[in-house]
């Protein structure tokens, strides 16, 4: 069965608060087993707009990542990423 992903491309808008996203959500991470492949770093946008932030996260499933998006651990989370930075994340599915 493929894996799952969030990609996310974020401009980071407050750097101050930041961390407080990150450190949120960690439990939601933890209970759906995610695991950071990409977090930051540096990047080169070469086709297209690029933002300052790239993260790529890994999950056993698809379904998984759909399901740690949505839960109240995950949401909870979301709401202070979203109050210190703009972006974009899709979640897709990996190569069989």
């Amino acid at each position: 069965m493929p894996k799952g992903y969030w990609i996310g491309r974020i401009d980071v808008t407050n750097a101050e608060n930041y961390p407080a996203y990150m450190k949120a959500a960690q439990p939601a991470y933890e209970k759906y087993g995610a695991k950071l492949i990409v977090r930051g770093g540096k990047c080169d946008p070469v086709e297209g707009e690029g933002r300052g932030r790239n993260v790529v996260v890994e999950f056993e499933t698809y379904e998984t990542a759909l399901a740690c998006y949505h839960s109240p651990e995950y949401q909870a989370a979301a709401k202070i990423r979203r109050a210190n930075s703009i972006g974009e994340i899709v979640i897709v599915e990996g190569a069989a």
